[in-house]
């Protein structure tokens, strides 16, 4: 089974270096990175703290303003992991699967709404991080570790036996599922992110200002919706290797 794992995060690495058109590339020590997505994705960081620490300055008994939007938040973002998780054994699941959805919310959203095309880099240009499906592997493979985690430690080595239920003979299909469930994770949320990016890039060319701002409109509540999938799908993986086979 070992192998098969390491077989599993190999096939996952090669995938990381599939590459959609041209890229800012940083050097780190032996490693070459895409600059952009290090750069929107600290904008989008940063912009997420700044929003989290205004709200909590001055904490007040009765919530108003940024206090009680984020208390909203907070309570949508907890209902996530407790539907798919269960009540008791969500609770520390809930930063996991909130910082998913906050950041590839963020990431979407900032993709979409800024006119990062003006912003001329050396190489490259500034786009959503998820439009880039190194970090859309990236986030699968954390959620894949993520469940494979939260069976192992709860069940321990009686994790494992999942692959033989509800008959042995079900081995290679169960095992075939460890890849296909970050394989549909990662290229859902790239193809849709990227495909949204080209269709407003190619109708700002052709019919500017008119056709793209409903289009554009249409792309910001997709982008909601896969942050959404994205995170609830991660959830539900950890509930599911979290419940009690029989």
């Amino acid at each position: 089974m070992s192998l098969v794992h390491s077989e599993f995060f190999s096939f996952f690495s090669s995938l990381s270096e599939i590459e959609v058109g041209s890229h800012l590339y940083w050097t780190l020590g032996k490693w070459t990175v895409h600059g952009q997505v290090f750069l929107v994705s600290w904008f989008v960081i940063s912009l997420l703290l700044i929003i989290a620490l205004s709200g909590v300055q001055k904490l007040e008994q009765i919530p108003k303003g940024n206090q009680n939007f984020l208390e909203f938040v907070m309570e949508f973002l907890q209902d996530i992991a407790k539907g798919q998780i269960g009540d008791g054994e969500h609770r520390q699941w809930v930063p996991y699967t909130s910082t998913l959805f906050l950041f590839i919310f963020g990431c979407n959203w900032a993709g979409a709404l800024i006119p990062w095309k003006l912003i001329h880099l050396p190489e490259g240009e500034l786009a959503a991080p998820t439009n880039d499906i190194n970090t859309t592997v990236a986030f699968a493979l954390l959620t894949s570790l993520a469940y494979f985690y939260a069976g192992i430690s709860s069940k321990g080595i009686k994790y494992f036996a999942r692959y033989v239920q509800p008959n042995p003979v079900f081995l290679p299909i169960n095992i075939l599922e460890d890849f296909t469930k970050p394989l549909s994770l990662s290229f859902r949320l790239f193809g849709n992110i990227l495909a949204d990016e080209l269709v407003v890039s190619v109708l700002t060319l052709l019919v500017p200002f008119i056709i793209p701002l409903p289009v554009m409109i249409l792309g910001l509540f997709a982008s909601s919706i896969q942050a959404l999938v994205f995170s609830t799908l991660s959830a539900s993986y950890i509930g599911e290797a979290l419940e009690e086979h029989h």
